[in-house]
């Protein structure tokens, strides 16, 4: 008996989770069927740095008529490498390795939005070119973790802190790759400004310790994120740029003394630039061993936002994302990755 009234509570609840998410949205110019985002999510399959043909079948098994799906991180340049076999999108054969990949989601119906990406000091000499250390913030360098197989250890070189007069250069990197994305067909861009990667390495306060104009202040660890965001918007336009935002996070030792102060922050002068959405890691419970969730919503940041929100992370059980109480909260989407299940199949 109490094995099936869990069963039927279970059933209760991914009920009431799948009715909204099923909604249709109006982003910016893109109509969406549903509210379910397919998350970026690094296969490592991309051999030299180019998306391989398979990524074709990949990405069209999971699109949908009006679904929203963002690419695996992929490199703006030779120095964003730091795993193997990650995509990049800033030469002219991995633009046309794309293309294919690209019409086969929109012959779905599917709206594609690149995630662009350089991960700065998570890299080591074997991934930059002529073995040079890899660009930060900081000089400061990452402690060797365990990769996600549980078995082998990643090594990190010490990084080299950019010049000053490096950085605009750096900013076009960004802005060639979204206009590359362009050409190869996408609808958009996402910029990654999350989990302890380049971006977050000059936004956090735990990692950055510049003197220079883009150190110090918030407003000072915030102007070389922007100034990418300026850079696009202006290229390719406001209404086809996002950006994906982890203020609470500490993954790679980049946490932050103040996330929702860093949080708030960046919405308020996203919006200045009117992009089309905002996609944000949830401060959700850290480890399964922890009962208690993480007293931070994303609330704050959602109200100080004017475009579309996503909310990003979510657990096994009653799910509801920290940027409202309800279920559907105040979110407009969320990036999940869909089990077998009803709502995997609705969708």
């Amino acid at each position: 008996m109490e094995t099936k009234m869990h069963q039927d509570e279970e059933k209760s609840d991914n009920h009431a989770v799948a009715a909204p998410l099923l909604t249709p949205y109006k982003m910016g110019k893109f109509n969406l069927s549903h509210r379910v985002v397919l998350a970026p999510l690094t296969r490592q399959r991309s051999y030299n740095n180019v998306p391989q043909p398979h990524a074709i079948l990949y990405y069209s098994q999971r699109a949908t008529k009006g679904g929203f799906l963002l690419t695996e991180a992929t490199g703006i340049s030779d120095t964003a490498q730091g795993y193997q076999y990650t995509p990049g999108i800033w030469t002219q054969e991995q633009v046309e390795a794309w293309k294919p990949i690209v019409d086969a989601v929109h012959a779905k119906g599917g709206i594609f939005f690149c995630q662009i990406w350089h991960v700065g000091r998570v890299s080591n000499e074997d991934f930059q070119p002529n073995g040079q250390a890899p660009i930060s913030s900081t000089e400061k360098t990452l402690t060797p973790q365990i990769r996600s197989n549980g078995i082998d250890v990643a090594e990190f070189t010490p990084p080299r802190k950019l010049r000053t007069d490096e950085i605009p250069q750096i900013v076009e990197d960004f802005r060639l790759a979204a206009r590359n994305a362009m050409e190869a067909g996408f609808d958009g861009v996402e910029i990654h400004g999350a989990h302890g990667y380049l971006i977050e390495q000059f936004m956090k306060d735990q990692v950055n310790d510049r003197t220079d104009q883009y150190g110090g202040s918030l407003e000072n660890r915030c102007r070389f994120a922007l100034e990418i965001v300026e850079a696009i918007a202006n290229d390719i336009g406001a209404d086809r740029v996002g950006i994906r935002l982890s203020p609470y996070a500490t993954f790679m030792e980049a946490g932050d003394s103040n996330p929702k102060a860093l949080g708030v922050y960046m919405v308020e002068s996203l919006n200045k630039h009117g992009i089309l959405y905002c996609h944000v890691v949830e401060p959700r419970m850290r480890m399964p061993t922890e009962k208690h969730e993480c007293p931070h919503s994303l609330l704050p940041m959602r109200k100080a936002f004017n475009g579309a929100f996503i909310a990003a992370g979510f657990r096994q059980g009653r799910w509801k994302p920290s940027c409202g109480r309800e279920p559907c909260g105040s979110c407009s989407l969320w990036a999940l990755v869909p089990r077998k299940s009803r709502l995997a199949k609705e969708i």
